[in-house]
């Protein structure tokens, strides 16, 4: 019998103790899809002030220690929880994770999650678990890597622990000024030279994570390509490009449990693949009348769930929407953001109230609503490292208008009305006139019916839940662990 593989996943937030995105879900949710028999899998994170109590009544102390960084000497407490059979590890100090937000200024921030690398590595012999792997996620935990091979490595607890830097988005990098940074880190200068954590004059926290993990992994195949270019790479793209050797792609999951129209707690009627047909044409019905809709089944609902940006293609969704307006459809979006995006949803909620449903805000109820009630679900994005939207929406059964681009490309497979084949709509060129036309073939397919629900049954036949995504790492976490030198 194989050796069981312990992982302990780093993140700087996981469901259902702290969340402020995707990252959060990630967590919070792959540790749970693995065959408990081979691999042993652990979460690590900090203990925010924000946790609810009813789980800080549940954590056991198990000890505190001294974590130095730098000139600095700071208390580090060590709680354990075991929350549906997965045991989460939380390293408590008040001073860096006592406020009421996981996320602050960039300089506090450089300092809080460098505290929380240190105390991630110093926490280990304390634990009784020692890692095979150390999975870290984005540049909050970056520095776990760069750490463990500068200031530990002569430890023979340490000597054969690997670790996988997940990117979840390569836009944000953690950097700040190189001196500033040193000092926050205590690492030393031979860390900061052109081909290590120096930027351009700066620091950065996930560049070092880049050159010093074992094994690089990002949320899609070809968001994994595409930050290998100058357009998506944000300046790191020559150093993936070096290490594409040990860069993967593993397309995110969403939970079946949470989004699940069969068994979903916020919808007006439940269904499945084999019923859809008229349960979908019920809430949706539902859902005009409580927004204010004309009622109308055979009316061709547009849903849009989103963060109001221009990185989310809500300039491309602006330019069209005289034109969406005109024709036979209504929109309903749900979604806070850029000022400028607010304000003209608003403007043509009130110009075509029965067209246009603009709800300014987040409602998780509202969002599983227009999830099981919309004909298509529509995300233009600029760039999408995954995307889960368009996952949840193909499993209710709402085809996903998207742009070919990131883990939108890698998981919505277009119409092809020669083959029958596809489980959505998409376009290629970030413009508007692609997108009209896109929205336009759309509504003409979703005339017949037949042919529509076909298309609705392959989406909902595709599997997104996180199994499929445990069993991608699982193969990593196996290769990473045999190559142990």
């Amino acid at each position: 019998m194989s050796r069981i593989i312990r992982v302990l996943l780093a993140s700087s937030e996981a469901v259902p103790f702290a969340k402020t995105g995707g990252l959060a879900d990630v967590a919070g949710s792959l540790p749970f899809a693995y065959n408990k028999n081979e691999f042993d899998i652990r979460v690590i994170m900090p203990k925010y002030a924000s946790i609810s109590q009813e789980y800080v009544e549940k954590m056991k102390f198990i000890k505190s220690i001294n974590i130095s960084l730098g000139w600095r000497n700071k208390y580090c407490g060590i709680f354990e929880l075991q929350h549906n059979g997965i045991i989460f590890y939380f390293i408590d100090n008040e001073f860096y994770f006592g406020g009421p937000h996981l996320y602050s200024y960039i300089h506090e921030d450089i300092e809080k999650f460098a505290f929380f690398s240190k105390a991630v590595l110093s926490v280990l012999p304390h634990l009784g678990f020692k890692p095979d792997i150390i999975h870290c996620n984005d540049w909050q935990t970056s520095l776990i890597p760069v750490m463990l091979k500068v200031l530990f490595q002569n430890e023979n607890f340490y000597r054969k622990i690997k670790t996988i830097l997940t990117i979840h988005n390569l836009k944000f990098q953690g950097i700040w000024g190189l001196k500033e940074t040193q000092d926050a880190t205590g690492l030393p200068n031979e860390c900061f030279s052109i081909d290590k954590l120096e930027f351009y004059g700066d620091a950065n926290l996930l560049k070092g994570g880049i050159v010093y993990s074992d094994h690089i992994t990002t949320v899609s195949n070809t968001y994994m390509n595409e930050i290998q270019t100058p357009e998506f790479g944000e300046r790191l793209d020559g150093l993936l490009r070096a290490r594409k050797n040990d860069l993967s792609g593993i397309v995110n999951g969403i939970s079946y449990i949470e989004y699940n129209p069969s068994t979903d707690k916020y919808i007006y009627a439940k269904y499945n693949r084999r019923d859809f047909a008229s349960r979908k044409r019920e809430n949706k019905l539902a859902l005009q009348r409580e927004l204010n809709l004309a009622p109308n089944k055979d009316s061709f609902l547009i849903g849009l769930v989103s963060r109001l940006t221009s990185q989310k293609g809500i300039d491309l969704i602006a330019s069209i929407m005289d034109k969406l307006c005109q024709m036979d459809m209504q929109l309903i979006v749900l979604g806070t953001g850029e000022y400028q995006y607010e304000e003209m949803f608003l403007y043509y909620s009130r110009t075509f109230p029965d067209k246009v449903s603009a709800n300014i805000f987040f409602s998780n109820e509202l969002a599983h609503k227009i999830y099981a009630s919309s004909d298509v679900f529509l995300m233009p994005s600029l760039f999408e490292p995954c995307g889960l939207s368009q996952l949840i929406s193909m499993h209710y059964g709402t085809l996903p208008i998207v742009r070919e681009t990131g883990g939108l490309k890698d998981t919505v497979l277009p119409y092809n009305k020669f083959t029958g084949e596809g489980t959505g709509f998409s376009f290629r060129n970030y413009n508007s006139e692609e997108l009209w036309a896109t929205i336009c073939f759309a509504k003409e397919v979703f005339s017949n019916r037949k042919e529509w629900n076909n298309i609705v049954r392959q989406a909902m036949a595709k599997d997104y839940s996180w199994e499929k995504s445990a069993q991608e790492y699982a193969k990593l976490y196996t290769n990473l662990t045999n190559n142990v030198s």
